[in-house]
């Protein structure tokens, strides 16, 4: 049994182990140990896993503690006590067998006991569903769930993965996806401020929330108030999830509902009349805390830098959590957001640069709107059999809609400043709808077969998208067409007024039914072998009707098995090289100008890296090289009309740190660089062969840094930070006739912490943007780029207790 990362009171014994099939194993036998430096609570659970211990204590001793390894041949009981050495806390065998760990008395000296045979029997855990400490500032992960499934070392899984932590995101202030990708390798932002973005030199509209897919639109934005912990897979990722985008998968771990009381509040305010107000609060609902619950509320509203613009974001999210039984829990999640923006403009391209506009000048209109709105009901069940075996289900049901109504402008004319525009909406009715629904069934077990140890997992899901969507724009009424100028913008009062036979409406589903399995093998000499394989059928009925309508088109069915295979060696707990091979399925999710849906989409990659953990395990690094390929790539030709790429193919190498350097000293950075991101296969237009792709920067990278004072009266609490972001030039479209110029950004922050009986208060300000840099955050494939922020201050206050 793993161990829990959550709060527990005194009263509550955290309990972890390892069953032995056949029965008790004599474990004062000498055994291997290899457990790398870091938090003690992890360093306990590989002990219990190895040594086939059960180990009871309450976790809450054991927040903030570290370890220093094991590497060699003990005895449990050396083991033990060589892990809590230095610690504070001691150990004691109890009459029923177990071993208690509590805090060390006063001038109390306890001598090891020898641990006699254990055998345990007890209730696992799903490493998605564990909820974290909210008081913890760690940058740094040892452990990640989105590359397995499985709760595995970060140094023993052969793919590259970043984990950006709460702490990060509360330093940061991040509120959306691109503020907090930005601390990622290999990762540029999509559109302004949404919930697209380009990893390794591909774009993606999909997300993943606690390992389950959230499919969203190109216009959807996130928001993050109720997200514990971003993880990012580099690379394919379809054996596990299905309909991935092989660039990578970004996973938001989700805040649950914890056994300790937790109760937060934050207010902020800034630049352009931001106001934010965040509610996290958790804790038990009954008196043996079977039952417990977390709730999470963001409200935020604010005008923007340019003339017109504002938002308003409501996100509110309830979870229960149900310990069934000592052997079963269940949690059930709800979500609602509603997020709206105002007289959004974009910056049209003139000759081979974005036109010389001032950010706060708008060629839209003051009318244009989006709306986005979704909610979200999450089920997931799981039973251990065992210590070593589990069952686990997950559901999970999404209504989305978005609400668009703007003009917008994609081309200036450089002699004469002229913009033509066109107007687009969707939801013009009022009737659409996106249904998405998700049901997933796995079994996970550990065993041996003579020297190997296996960590299986065998699974099966069915995904199925039900939407219906209306849409009118770039059609032949002419009223829907004007000219702005870039000197002199004219602007509409009011929106154009739709006729019936302007509209086109498109219904689509696309049922989908994987069946997976995966095998974490340990093998002697410090390798580790992961091997998988994932048959996939996915169906797309589409139909359209209106002013580009079709008709019904032919159901089209993919199906294919594709394979993942990787091998880590690690010659000492702090270091190891890896290499995979993985392959990615992904169903068409765009429809082309014909009105039929583009071919399925398939990639490959290779990758080799390194990964150390440093300083007792508060440090860890990856350094990855990949090479990238994928087929039938959809690339916007205009708006919602797109077309697929026949071959494309990224190559680079990605570098990322994270962690405590010095007690108080953290940081977070992130560097690749793509001298290869390029066109290779275009049968529909082979003049884009060889040319870079959009949005695909050779080089992009960002380093944050914070130290916290950890002793004096008045310093104690005080934190400073800092960071930069730099990006190099990138393409606008596919054929090279216009780039967005690089840029680099500073940022600053600075906080106080209070501790006032047992309320903590924290007061902080963030200057992104620090020196006024005017830069194109964001670009579209066919034109128009945003304005990145100009100076912007955040400040806040939060009371915790």
């Amino acid at each position: 049994m793993s161990v829990h990362d959550t709060f527990k009171t005194a009263s509550v014994l955290l309990v972890v182990g390892s069953a032995v099939a056949g029965g008790a194993v004599a474990e004062s036998a000498v055994r291997e140990y290899r457990i790398a430096a870091g938090p003690l609570a992890v360093a306990l659970n590989q002990l219990a896993e190895v040594g086939g211990l059960q180990l009871i204590y309450d976790a809450e001793i054991a927040n903030g503690l570290r370890s220093g390894g094991l590497s060699g041949q003990f005895s449990p009981e050396a083991a033990l006590s060589k892990l809590l050495s230095g610690s504070g806390l001691t150990y004691h065998l109890t009459a029923d067998g177990n071993v208690l760990i509590q805090r060390q008395a006063l001038n109390q000296r306890d001598e090891p006991t020898a641990l006699p045979a254990i055998n345990v029997v007890g209730k696992s855990s799903n490493p998605f569903f564990e909820g974290e400490d909210p008081y913890n500032t760690d940058y740094n992960r040892h452990n990640a769930t989105t590359a397995t499934k499985t709760d595995t070392p970060l140094m023993q899984t052969p793919l590259s993965v970043k984990v950006v932590p709460n702490a990060v995101l509360k330093d940061q202030q991040a509120i959306t996806i691109d503020q907090a990708l930005r601390n990622v390798s290999g990762v540029s932002n999509g559109l302004g401020g949404s919930g697209t973005f380009f990893i390794r030199g591909f774009g993606s509209y999909i997300n993943y929330r606690d390992g389950v897919l959230s499919q969203g639109e190109y216009a959807h934005t996130e928001d993050l108030e109720n997200v514990e912990r971003v993880e990012v897979l580099k690379g394919p990722g379809s054996i596990l999830y299905g309909r991935t985008e092989p660039g990578g998968i970004v996973n938001f771990v989700t805040k649950q509902p914890l056994d300790t009381p937790y109760y937060s509040l934050r207010q902020q305010f800034g630049s352009f009349d931001m106001y934010r107000t965040s509610v996290d609060a958790t804790g038990p609902l009954n008196a043996d805390k079977t039952l417990a619950y977390r709730f999470n509320l963001g409200y935020q509203s604010n005008h923007t830098f340019q003339e017109f613009g504002g938002n308003e974001r409501l996100m509110v999210a309830p979870t229960l959590r149900w310990n069934i039984s000592d052997n079963t829990v269940s949690t059930i999640k709800l979500e609602y957001s509603d997020i709206k923006e105002f007289g959004n403009g974009t910056v049209p391209v003139m000759g081979n640069r974005p036109a010389p506009i001032a950010r706060e000048r708008n060629l839209g209109d003051a009318w244009n709107y989006q709306q986005d709105e979704y909610v979200m009901l999450a089920l997931h069940t799981e039973h251990a059999f065992n210590d070593r075996w589990s069952l686990r289900h997950r559901f999970n049901f999404k209504n989305y809609n978005l609400t668009m109504s703007a003009i917008h402008g994609s081309v200036a004319d450089p002699a004469t400043g002229d913009v033509g525009r066109a107007f687009f909406g969707s939801n013009t009715d009022g009737q659409d709808y996106q249904y998405n629904f998700f049901n997933a069934l796995e079994l996970n077990g550990k065993f041996d077969t003579a020297f190997l140890k296996h960590n299986l997992l065998i699974g099966g899901d069915y995904y199925r998208t039900d939407y219906r969507v209306s849409m009118a724009g770039f059609g032949f009424n002419g009223d829907l067409y004007d000219t702005s100028n870039i000197y002199r913008p004219t602007h509409r009062a009011t929106p154009p007024t739709l006729l019936p036979t302007d509209v086109t409406y498109s219904n689509s589903t696309v049922p989908w039914f994987g069946l997976y399995a995966q095998d974490q093998i340990e093998l002697p000499y410090h390798f580790h072998v992961m091997a998988g394989l994932r048959y996939d059928n996915a169906n797309v009925i589409y139909s359209s009707y209106g002013e580009f309508g079709s008709g019904q088109s032919p159901e089209q069915t993919s199906e294919r098995v594709s394979p993942r295979g990787g091998v880590v060696w690690q010659p000492i707990p702090e270091f190891s090289l890896y290499g995979s091979y993985t392959e990615n399925f992904g169903a068409p999710n765009f429809w082309g100008r014909d009105g039929k849906p583009l071919p399925a989409q398939t990639a490959d990659q290779w990758e080799v890296g390194a990964k150390t953990e440093l300083f007792d395990g508060r440090f860890s690094a990856t350094l990855a090289y990949y090479d990238l390929t994928k087929r039938n790539a959809p690339i916007a030709t205009y708006l919602a009309l797109s077309r697929a790429v026949g071959e494309a193919e990224t190559r680079g190498i990605e570098f990322d740190v994270s962690g405590e350097i010095v007690p108080g000293w953290n940081v977070i950075g992130a560097y690749s660089y793509m001298p290869f991101a390029k066109s290779i296969k275009d049968e529909t237009d082979p003049t884009v062969v060889g040319n870079r792709l959009n949005n695909a920067p050779k080089h992009n990278g960002s380093l944050w840094t914070t130290y916290e004072f950890q002793q004096g009266e008045y310093l104690k609490g005080l934190k400073f930070g800092a960071g930069m972001q730099a990006v190099s030039q990138r393409e606008i479209g596919y054929y090279e006739g216009a780039q967005a110029p690089g840029y680099v950004t500073m940022n600053l922050m600075t906080s106080k912490a209070w501790q006032v009986g047992k309320t903590k208060l924290t007061a902080q300000l963030n200057v992104d943007n620090l020196l006024d840099k005017t830069y194109y955050q964001s670009i579209y494939s066919y034109g128009p780029t945003y304005y990145g922020n100009p100076r912007t201050f955040m400040g806040a206050v939060k009371i915790e207790y």
